[in-house]
């Protein structure tokens, strides 16, 4: 390493942030950049750790840890601290399609399995990861890189996510031709529409795919396949199918008063607060608005955060967010969270400090469940009642919620946003492709294989996994395209 003791010379030190007062005043990157003799201290304070664990993924206990892409994260942090920028680019490159997507909005699994967070704040990779492919694009080293031959095989990737954006990269760079297939009127999935401007950009997406296109992959929008496009024209027309349609069926809160108006999925506000941004800069009005409500959103994870930062961008009157989880303490639990895990600690995101900045504190509430919606005389809701939980785990291990009598509490509110993620993919196509799934409905194809029951159909992503994290997606694409690779081929050139 080329700085030894740089982890003992250099504190921590992540993306810097607007002013919260400053910036929810516009839908701009929330973020600031660095300067790159800030970004070569952070290198410097990787370790020589030997056996680095921050780049390969695996989960514990069901939660990520390490980075499941394998990036070659040592490395470029080394080339950072030296000053080789665009030899640094290139290990991003690597093992990473899309190094900005990851660097913008990954909670950064590598982070916590870092060898310097057993007993200092891990090395910041993720805003090295950023500044770095930043770099790369201000300085014009990303270019497009099309193959040198063609093999003459037709791919359809079905959805534009991180997924199959990485699979449509990596079968193209193998001389495939590749027609990416999306349902909605812009590429990305949720890159764009699941995830606000302020905190991912839609110009960082468009950037890449514009890229994409100049390597000769074909983008068809406002195309559902199996509605607009019939299956059978797909099988007609290509060579290989990979389905990477994402796990969009909401979960649910199954509470009296649930059909009352004023409640939302957290993914319906966000997507119409995007689409009406980017379309019109909202005065087309095609979006749901929190300006002058009392805003409850249920769920504390990352999109229950992407909510209240859009709803203070809106001018909501007040905001709460309930998080049935206890709230953490502020490091991890050495004896059940023990590194490498992912740490399960107290965080407090962009969204929470600019809600604390607005109404003078942290708008969460913990160990809070729903037990009813109450609405007004025009079937509007007026009111959430909740209470207060504890966790207990059986004899058998089971996770039983508790209730705790005497915390009932009636909150006021007119705008409620369910942020608690989704149960699985869609069935339809799936159903008219006559492809198996597993008993919680994802598809049924083996990890590191990704072929389904039907010849020549393959999936990846979250329609294959269930939920998760934008990192798993890629290394995911990526893979799936190796193995629809050797499909067509034989043998697969791809990694």
């Amino acid at each position: 390493m080329g700085k030894p003791t740089g982890f003992m010379e250099y504190e921590r030190q992540s993306q810097h942030e607007r002013n919260p007062d400053e910036r929810t005043n516009d839908w701009a990157d929330y973020t600031l950049p660095m300067s790159a003799e800030e970004i070569k201290q952070q290198g410097a304070r990787c370790m020589d750790c030997g056996v680095p664990t921050c780049h390969t993924g695996t989960e514990i206990n069901g939660v990520t840890t390490g980075c499941p892409v394998y990036h070659l994260i040592p490395e470029w942090n080394d080339l950072v601290y030296q000053g080789q920028w665009k030899e640094a680019l290139k290990r991003e490159h690597q093992m990473n399609n899309f190094p900005e997507f990851t660097g913008f909005a990954c909670p950064a699994p590598c982070e916590g399995a870092c060898v310097l967070g057993i007993n200092e704040p891990p090395v910041a990779i993720r805003t090295v990861e950023r500044s770095i492919i930043e770099k790369g694009f201000a300085e014009g080293w990303v270019v497009p890189e099309p193959p040198e031959k063609r093999t003459g095989k037709k791919v359809a990737v079905i959805g534009s996510g991180p997924a199959g954006l990485a699979a449509a990269a990596q079968l193209n760079k193998a001389g495939h031709w590749v027609t990416v297939f999306e349902r909605h009127d812009r590429i990305g999935g949720l890159l764009t529409y699941g995830i606000p401007e302020m905190k991912l950009p839609y110009s960082v997406v468009k950037r890449r795919v514009n890229l994409l296109e100049q390597e000769g992959i074909t983008f068809v929008t406002n195309t559902e396949v199996g509605k607009n496009y019939p299956v059978d024209k797909l099988k007609e027309e290509f060579d290989a199918v990979i389905l990477c349609g994402g796990a969009t069926v909401h979960r649910d809160v199954a509470v009296e008063g649930r059909e009352l108006k004023g409640i939302h999925y957290a993914m319906d506000f966000l997507h119409a607060n995007t689409k009406s941004l980017l379309d019109s800069n909202l005065e087309d009005g095609n979006y749901l608005s929190a300006e002058g409500k009392d805003v409850i959103v249920i769920g504390g994870g990352d999109t229950g955060t992407d909510c209240l930062a859009t709803s203070i961008r809106h001018n909501c009157k007040s905001l709460t967010q309930f998080d049935i989880y206890d709230k953490k303490g502020s490091i991890r639990d050495a004896l059940g969270n023990p590194w490498p895990q992912y740490p399960i600690i107290h965080r407090i995101e962009y969204g929470q400090k600019e809600a604390a900045s607005k109404f003078g504190d942290d708008p969460r509430a913990f160990a809070v469940m729903t037990k009813k919606f109450v609405g007004d005389e025009n079937g509007h809701v007026k009111e959430v009642h909740t209470i207060n939980v504890k966790l207990r785990i059986d004899e058998e291990g089971n996770r039983i919620r508790e209730e705790i009598p005497g915390t009932e509490k009636v909150w006021h509110a007119n705008l409620v946003l369910l942020a608690i993620g989704f149960s699985g993919p869609e069935q339809g196509l799936l159903q008219q492709l006559a492809i198996e799934t597993n008993t919680n409905s994802t598809v049924k194809a083996e990890y590191g294989k990704y072929a389904t029951n039907v010849d020549g159909i393959f999936s990846a992503g979250d329609m294959r996994r269930g939920q998760s994290l934008i990192v798993w997606a890629i290394n995911e694409g990526r893979e799936v395209a190796r193995e629809c690779d050797r499909y067509l081929m034989g043998a697969t050139v791809l990694p």
